[in-house]
């Protein structure tokens, strides 16, 4: 049960024993929607992907309307969009740094250093320095999954790559990797039920996790065979939780579009720098040879390289800040399917109970079992533990986008700056060297 979170069934959604199996009738109403910055998803209209609930929202068509919504007052934001603003515990600090590189006969692996600060009875210690691989932050997130099965775990950075293209101990690759389990870490650290799981305190505090891997999958394969047993299917998911489904394809569709073209901009650049590079250096060998000339050349092979530079600097941005937060949320998406999927189940497995149990009344007058009654508890622990994980997982993503895109705004904007300041000299210089000419004709 979420801390804060109501288990009743007003709050929880969850129909009483006696109405279950009926289907939700057309006077019931859905959950109203916060308001959202909309994502169009046609030609002709744009939604309001809020909460998961659609709703119609014309498109903005002041500068004014555009500003407005690019607005970035952290405190009033978290205040009113965040349910776990006021109760976010700050007891709990952790850093993910320095990766150090070991080889040994057997293989070669990145460990992390993973340093907590804590004020919390559950810790023997204030302070806590211990190193980590890749594979024990995924026997974390299995582990938290296993035990944590009505909350949305947040994902980790993909663990293989393709060889030959990406370098998985190159420099930029190990530090684009450390900021992903950084954020991972502080997640699940920031969460007012997560971060109090015995797993997490075993991964900060102790030097050795023992490899208990193998453990956690054992776990995860008799989960797995759990659900899949009875076969019986789901009557109606929800409305909320339709509405969440849908929005959850819509944002997917729209973030892989995004990262899909992100991608060959990103390789259109590095082209196009390869290009302006040897450009640059036609100039500075040409100014080697044309005395009269050599002033405006060399000026030009200075622009074209302060172009190389600024263009450099925005594709690293673009390959290490803004298509990693896409792919987090790709994967967060998936997270999200996956506790969805684990309600659905949990619901099918109480509706398959249920009407068991009502024939078996129906005919001898067998009372409801116990065991139904435990499981429409559970199915209303997922309800109030889904929806709000939801809500904070929405308050992060507003804020996590709007910090990317203005990000990625100024960091054009520094582009195109750069770039104008050169050939703004460029020109300069120029009308100076105009000008001796004629001062030097004239004499």
């Amino acid at each position: 049960m979420s801390v804060g979170a109501p288990r009743g069934l007003a709050s929880s959604g969850q129909k009483p024993i006696t109405e279950i199996l009926h289907p939700l009738s057309a006077a019931e109403e859905p959950l109203s929607p916060a308001p959202d910055v909309p994502i169009s998803v046609g030609e002709d209209k744009e939604v309001g992907l809020t909460n998961g609930m659609p709703v119609e929202a014309p498109s903005p068509t002041t500068a004014s309307v555009l500003l407005n919504r690019l607005q970035l007052d952290d405190n009033q934001d978290t205040d009113a969009m965040d349910p776990y603003a006021s109760r976010e515990t700050r007891d709990l600090l952790v850093t993910v740094d320095e990766p150090k590189k070991h080889v040994s006969t057997m293989e070669t692996y990145i460990t992390y250093r993973v340093s907590t600060k804590t004020t919390r009875i559950e810790f023997d210690l204030p302070e806590y320095c211990v190193r980590r691989r890749y594979q024990d932050f995924d026997w974390l997130r299995i582990k938290l999954e296993d035990s944590q099965p009505t909350h949305l775990i947040p994902p980790l950075p993909e663990k293989f790559v393709m060889k030959g293209v990406v370098d998985r101990f190159s420099e930029e690759f190990v530090e684009t990797r450390m900021k992903a389990l950084d954020k991972f870490l502080k997640r699940v650290a920031d969460h007012p039920v997560l971060s109090f799981n015995p797993h997490l305190n075993a991964f900060l505090t102790t030097k050795d996790l023992n490899k208990r891997q193998g453990l956690a999958l054992l776990t995860k394969v008799g989960e797995s065979v759990k659900h899949v047993a009875g076969g019986y299917k789901l009557r109606a998911r929800p409305t909320e939780f339709c509405a969440m489904g849908e929005y959850l394809d819509t944002f997917s569709q729209k973030l892989g579009t995004i990262d899909r073209i992100a991608q060959r901009i990103l390789k259109e650049q590095s082209e196009y720098l390869t290009e302006l590079r040897e450009y640059g250096s036609v100039y500075s060998s040409w100014a080697g040879s044309e005395e009269e000339l050599q002033r405006p050349l060399e000026g030009v092979a200075g622009c074209v390289t302060t172009c190389c530079g600024a263009l450099e600097d925005l594709s690293e941005n673009m390959s290490q800040d803004f298509l990693p937060v896409l792919r987090e949320y790709i994967l967060y998406i998936e997270s999200m399917k996956n506790v969805l999927r684990k309600r659905d189940q949990t619901q099918a497995e109480y509706e398959g109970r249920l009407e068991a149990a009502i024939l078996r009344k129906q005919e001898d007058r067998t009372p409801i079992p116990v065991e139904v009654e435990k499981c429409q508890d559970k199915v209303e622990c997922f309800n109030a533990d889904l929806k709000a994980d939801w809500e904070r997982w929405q308050s992060n993503k507003r804020q996590d986008f709007k910090q990317l895109l203005i990000g990625m705004a100024d960091k054009n904007v520094n582009y195109y700056e750069k770039c104008q300041a050169a050939w703004e000299s460029l020109i300069t210089l120029l009308q100076d060297k105009q000008t001796e000419d004629k001062t030097s004709d004239m004499n």
